[in-house]
C-alpha cells in the first residue's frame, strides 16, 4: 500500500467514524514547543473532522513527575487556546485496570513473569554488544515456572517470535518491522505499575482513541503496542506519526536552540495566535499560505498536508510573524498581554494613559509585546537621565530659546491633544524659522530621554502635559549647563 493510498484512507476513516484524537504527554517538565505542535496537530484534526480532543496526562513515571510540571502543561495548553473535550485523565488513577489487564494476559499466555535482576540484563546487554548484536532481552524468563525467592518480578509480553507487523502510517507510508526484531518488553514494573507502552494501550482502547497522532520518534514502539493490542482484542487506531522538530543547525531542537518551553514565550511577549500560526506551519503546508486565523486551520488541517520530513525552527521567522499579529490584532485585545509586560517590568500604569492608545502608537516598531513595553516604559515613568549621545547632538545652545518658547506655547494649551501640540510646535518652529524635524527632534530626547518614538505629537498627547512641561525644563537645564562648559 503506497502513501497516497494509506493517506486516503486515513480521511475517508476519519469520515465514518466519530474522530477521536488525544495528547498524552509526561509531566516531567515543562510543555515543550514540540509537545505543542503534536497538541496542535491531534487538536485541528478533531476540529476539522467534527470530533473530540482528549487530554490525558501520562504520570506513571511517579519519581520524575512533578504537580508543578502538570500545572506547567495545563497552563501552557489554556494559554495557546487548545481545549480539550475530555480531561485531564491522569494515569496514576487507573492502576487497578492495567493490573487486571496484565493479569488477562499472564492467563492468556501473552506475558509472564521476569525475574532478571539489572546485574544480569546489564550482563546479558554487554554480552549481545560484545558479540555485535543490537541488545534487548532475549526470553530466557519465557519458559521460567518457578519464582525466584525475595525477588519481584516484572510483568514481560510475549513477542510474536516470528511474522512481522505492518503499520500504515497516515505521514510515512507503510512501515514493516520484524517480529525478530522485537524483544519482550517490560509492561507492569516490579512495583506494580504499568510501563508507558502498556498504559498507553490500555488508555486509548478506553477512551475510544479512534487516530493516536503523535511525533515519529514513538513510531518504533507502535510496533510493540500493535501486538499488545491485538493480545487483548482491542481495535487499531489509525496512526500518523509527525516529523521532528529540528534547530536551525539540524540538530535535534533543544534549550541551547532558544526557549523551548511554551510559557516562556509568553513570557518575551509573544501571542498564542502567532506561536500556533508559526507551529502549523513546521511539517504542514496549504499552498503558499503562510498566516492562518484559528478559523482557517480548522477548516483547512489535513494529515495528507504533513510532510515527512523534519522542520527546521526558525526564531527570526517566529519573531516577524508575531509582529505581524501584532500589527493585525485589535489594540483592545492586546491590552492584557500587554499589561502583564508592564508587571515583569515593575512598570505601574495606573497614572498614564489607556493601554490602547499606547499599543496603538507603538506597534508598528515592536516585533514583541516585551519590547512594546520597554520600548514605551517613559511614557509612564520619569527616566534618570537623557541619553548622553542623543542630548550631546540635539540638545544645543541654538535650540534652547525655541525650546523655552515651546515649553511656554503648550503650557497653556487646551485641550491636551494632538492636533494642538502639532500646531504649536509647528507655530515655534515657523516663529524661529526652522524646520519642524529641527524643533521637534530635540524636542523627543527632552520627553523620551533618546532619539527614537512614534511621531513627536502622539508622544507627547501620551506622556501627558505635566510629565511634558517638566521634562523640558530638565532638558532645558542641560543645554544651560552645557552652554555653560563650553564657555569655560
Amino acid at each position: 500500500m503506497d502513501w497516497v493510498r494509506i493517506a486516503f484512507h486515513f480521511n475517508e476513516l476519519s469520515k465514518t467514524m466519530k474522530v477521536k484524537t488525544r495528547f498524552a504527554p509526561s509531566p516531567t517538565g515543562f510543555l515543550h514547543i514540540g509537545g505543542v505542535r503534536t497538541a496542535l496537530f491531534c487538536w485541528l484534526f478533531a476540529r476539522h473532522h467534527g470530533g473530540q480532543f482528549v487530554l490525558r496526562i501520562e504520570d506513571t513515571d511517579r519519581e520524575r513527575s512533578t504537580q508543578e510540571s502538570i500545572d506547567a502543561i495545563l497552563e501552557g495548553m489554556t494559554w495557546v487556546g487548545l481545549d480539550w473535550d475530555e480531561g485531564p485523565y491522569y494515569q496514576t488513577e487507573r492502576f487497578d485496570r492495567y493490573r487486571a489487564l496484565a493479569d488477562q494476559l499472564l492467563e492468556q499466555g501473552d506475558a509472564y513473569h521476569c525475574y532478571c535482576s539489572p546485574d544480569e540484563l546489564d550482563a546479558m546487554r554487554a554480552e549481545q554488544v560484545a558479540a555485535g548484536q543490537n541488545p534487548g532481552y532475549d526470553g530466557r524468563c519465557r519458559q521460567r515456572t518457578e519464582p525466584v525467592a525475595g525477588v519481584s518480578p516484572v510483568i514481560r509480553f510475549k513477542t510474536p517470535a516470528a511474522g512481522e507487523v505492518v503499520i500504515d502510517d497516515a505521514v510515512r507510508g507503510q512501515v514493516v518491522y520484524a517480529n525478530s526484531e522485537i524483544d519482550d518488553l517490560v509492561i507492569m514494573r516490579g512495583d506494580g505499575t504499568p510501563t508507558y507502552h502498556f498504559s498507553v494501550v490500555v488508555d486509548d482502547a478506553d477512551m475510544a482513541i479512534t487516530h493516536v497522532i503523535r511525533g515519529d520518534d514513538h513510531l518504533n514502539n507502535t510496533a510493540r503496542q500493535v501486538h499488545i493490542i491485538a493480545a487483548l482484542g482491542f481495535e487499531r487506531p489509525a496512526y500518523a506519526h509527525l516529523p521532528m522538530i529540528l534547530g536551525e543547525d539540524g540538530a535535534r531542537l533543544s534549550k541551547r536552540h532558544g526557549a523551548v518551553n511554551v510559557l516562556e514565550y509568553r513570557e518575551q511577549g509573544f501571542l498564542p495566535e502567532a506561536v500556533l500560526n508559526y507551529l502549523v506551519r513546521l511539517g504542514w503546508s496549504h499552498g503558499d499560505q503562510e498566516i492562518f486565523t484559528r478559523e482557517e486551520m480548522v477548516r483547512l488541517f489535513e494529515l495528507d498536508g504533513v510532510n515527512a520530513s523534519a522542520s527546521r525552527f526558525s526564531p527570526e521567522k517566529l519573531t516577524w510573524l508575531n509582529q505581524q499579529y501584532i500589527l493585525q490584532t485589535p489594540d483592545a485585545e492586546l491590552v492584557e498581554g500587554l499589561l502583564e509586560q508592564y508587571r515583569r517590568l515593575d512598570v505601574d500604569t495606573a497614572d498614564g494613559p489607556q493601554l490602547s492608545a499606547v499599543i496603538a502608537a507603538f506597534h508598528e516598531r515592536a516585533a514583541t509585546l516585551r519590547e512594546l513595553a520597554a520600548s514605551s516604559v517613559y511614557v509612564f515613568h520619569d527616566f534618570a537621565e537623557i541619553e548622553p549621545k542623543a542630548a550631546k547632538k540635539h540638545l544645543r545652545g541654538v535650540v534652547r530659546q525655541p525650546m523655552a518658547d515651546i515649553r511656554e506655547a503648550l503650557a497653556d494649551l487646551q485641550p491636551w491633544a494632538e492636533e494642538g501640540i502639532q500646531s504649536t510646535i509647528q507655530a515655534v518652529a515657523d516663529q524661529h524659522e526652522l524646520g519642524f524635524g529641527k524643533l521637534g527632534q530635540p524636542l523627543r530626547v527632552a520627553v523620551t530621554g533618546g532619539g527614537v518614538s512614534p511621531p513627536i505629537d502622539v508622544t507627547m498627547a501620551l506622556i501627558g502635559r505635566d510629565r511634558c512641561l517638566a521634562r523640558i525644563d530638565a532638558a532645558l537645564s542641560v543645554i544651560d549647563k552645557r552652554v555653560a562648559a563650553a564657555g569655560r
